[in-house]
């Protein structure tokens, strides 16, 4: 009987594992999937976020801090010390973004070493509004010899919720 046994365990052979139908199919699928890929650029944009603070701000001298509010039915311009620089209603096809974009050229002019900007909204402004204002404060376009000349007006861009108009206005 141990011979039996013996006998029967010598005959089993190891199976070989065959994976030429998944490897074939791999060659097909890899480089399908390469060429259907859809390669996107993922452009990031550095925010500035305001920080909580405990300790009592030192007393400084009033500098020119942007603000450019954006409300339902219009764009503000201003510094927050002084006040509003320039108010623009919307125009019949939107908000005046050109008008936005001349105004901060001419701050830029004024204060040419000034590079951060505050974006301030209001609650239920569009996010694709949030994206034309930020590339209106972050860049100029100018149009010279049939050529898009780009130019940085205030790149430094914080964002934070709009003050509340008092009176519901």
């Amino acid at each position: 009987m141990l011979s039996r046994r013996r006998a029967s365990h010598r005959n089993v052979e190891t199976a070989e594992l065959n994976i030429t139908a998944f490897m074939n199919l791999m060659v097909i699928l890899v480089p399908f999937l390469l060429i259907t890929a859809v390669f996107s650029r993922l452009a990031i944009l550095e925010l500035n976020l305001p920080g909580s603070s405990t300790e009592a701000a030192e007393q400084q001298d009033p500098t020119f801090q942007l603000e450019v509010i954006v409300r339902e039915d219009r764009i503000e311009v201003g510094d927050r010390n002084l006040g509003a620089l320039g108010v623009y209603p919307n125009q019949d096809s939107g908000h005046d973004l050109e008008a936005l974009s001349k105004k901060l050229a001419e701050l830029k002019d004024n204060y040419p070493d000034k590079t951060d900007a505050s974006i301030l909204l209001e609650s239920d402004i569009p996010y694709d509004l949030l994206v034309q204002v930020m590339d209106r404060v972050r860049v100029r376009q100018t149009v010279a010899d049939n050529q898009i000349v780009r130019s940085d007006l205030f790149p430094d861009i914080s964002i934070g919720d709009a003050p509340v108009i008092e009176g519901g206005a």
